[in-house]
């Protein structure tokens, strides 16, 4: 016998409400595996990959691409069979041995947050509150899928499968090489030998219906209805990021009194320090740029002046001050602005930073951030230099006291040694949090920021 399912939208976590589908990656018609990826959704943080939390064949499709959808709206329903003796009341009584462990539960997978039931429990797993919606996926995989049969799912973490995803690759049919057959970005690269990877096949609105598991035929593709475009104007929603982003700017531009100071300062002796570690062998294979040079300086900065690491609690009427540094990066990325942070950032050694730094800001532009990444932050740089723009007044990203921006490094007459001589210049603007920070707190630290950076061995005697 069968029974039809309705998926929700889950609870994404980090206290988003909402989410826009972007598209389904299934048509009503197609069978479903458990845990396949029905749908991508876009929240204020991340783009998201949905999983499906039945096995079946999809009924209806509720939502339209492009809308926006609150937690808890029914998204989609799943035609599900299962066993007659489930629900039939004249099938035999199950063994006094096994009536711990009904048959009903174990063979329909039941979504709750999200998740499937562990084999042999009669209850949802629970999430804890410590995991975000991204790391879904890998716990979803561990506790084991497809429980019908007894087979447990693939073990693999949300990039990765977001690549496979991408690629065309099902992971049901791979063995994982990683620890405890974690299945690694190296496997999915391997499984597709001879499959065309540009850029372009990767995307997934290029995947064909052979590409995708378990599409039975090709999605159609749905326009999205809200995009209105004559001769004149072209209307876009305000949704996701650029609508989150939006709503965070206006409340920190009217909750914390900004004010801002700006240093301009010679670079010369930081870039030389730069050709110095890209000819370092040592150094090799870590691509350590000025942004990484300012991000040290920063985390060493604030150990002279905490107030800048540190947080208005408004409700508790108390300032938090931070012990560590989570730095934020600012990220361009064509679905809007998006600031990933480092966590422990002070901790880390010089190329560790830097591979950190490519790594989040890669994953911001590739829309891959989870919402871990995207919270936490104590204080972000952004490089508003790599737009060729000199200087200017970054608005504070929420909760935190302070942010710096970096602006273009130009070629100007600069008296050096009591001479007048060509040298590298950057301008470097700060905008704090007056209730947080002092002005002469905030010349502090940026004069401490630009001593490093005029003559990094500055920092060797405020460590």
């Amino acid at each position: 016998m069968s029974t039809i399912q309705t998926v929700t939208l889950p609870d994404l976590g980090e206290g988003l409400t909402e989410s826009d589908l972007v598209e389904w990656t299934v048509a009503v018609g197609d069978t479903v595996e458990l845990n396949q990826v029905i749908a991508e959704v876009e929240t204020a943080k991340a783009l998201v990959q949905l999983p499906s939390p039945y096995a079946g064949v999809v009924a209806e499709l509720l939502v339209e691409p492009g809308a926006t959808v609150p937690v808890g709206t029914a998204l989609l329903t799943i035609t599900v069979e299962v066993s007659a003796d489930a629900t039939d009341p004249a099938a035999p009584a199950a063994e006094p041995a096994a009536e711990a462990e009904p048959a009903a539960p174990e063979r329909t997978a039941v979504l709750v947050g999200y998740g499937p039931l562990v084999e042999g429990s009669s209850r949802p797993r629970r999430r804890s509150k410590s995991e975000d919606w991204t790391a879904a996926h890998a716990v979803a995989d561990e506790v084991g899928l497809a429980l019908a049969g007894g087979r447990i799912g693939p073990k693999v973490l949300p990039p990765v499968r977001k690549l496979a995803h991408d690629l065309g690759v099902d992971l049901n049919k791979m063995e994982g090489s990683g620890k405890d057959g974690m299945i690694t970005r190296e496997d999915v690269l391997r499984a597709v030998s001879g499959v065309d990877v540009s850029p372009a096949a990767r995307r997934p609105d290029a995947l064909s219906a052979a590409h995708r598991p378990g599409l039975a035929r090709p999605v159609e593709t749905v326009p999205t209805p809200s995009r209105l475009e004559s001769a004149r104007e072209v209307r876009t929603p305000i949704a996701g990021v650029r609508k989150q982003t939006a709503a965070a700017m206006v409340a920190s531009a009217f909750t914390a009194p900004h004010a801002s100071t700006s240093l301009t300062i010679d670079v010369t002796p930081t870039l030389d320090l730069l050709d110095e570690f890209r000819s370092d062998r040592a150094l090799e294979g870590h691509r350590i740029t000025i942004l990484t040079l300012v991000a040290k300086a920063v985390t060493v900065a604030l150990g002279r002046n905490p107030s800048l690491n540190a947080h208005w609690d408004e409700a508790a009427g108390e300032i938090v001050q931070f012990g560590y540094v989570n730095l934020g990066i600012a990220a361009a990325t064509p679905r809007g602005l998006l600031v990933p942070s480092i966590k422990d950032a002070d901790r880390l050694r010089l190329p560790d930073l830097a591979d950190a730094i490519g790594a989040l800001t890669e994953s911001a532009r590739a829309g891959t951030s989870t919402p871990a990444d995207l919270a936490g932050g104590t204080i972000t740089i952004t490089n508003i230099g790599v737009f060729g723009v000199d200087t200017g007044t970054p608005i504070l990203v929420p909760g935190q006291a302070a942010i710096l921006a970096m602006g273009a490094i130009r070629r100007r007459p600069w008296e050096f040694q009591d001479q007048l001589a060509l040298r590298s210049v950057m301008t470097l603007s700060l905008s704090f949090d007056h209730r947080l920070v002092d002005g002469a707190e905030a010349a502090r630290f940026l004069a401490d920021v630009g001593a490093i950076l005029a003559r990094p061995g500055v920092a060797l005697s405020m460590v």
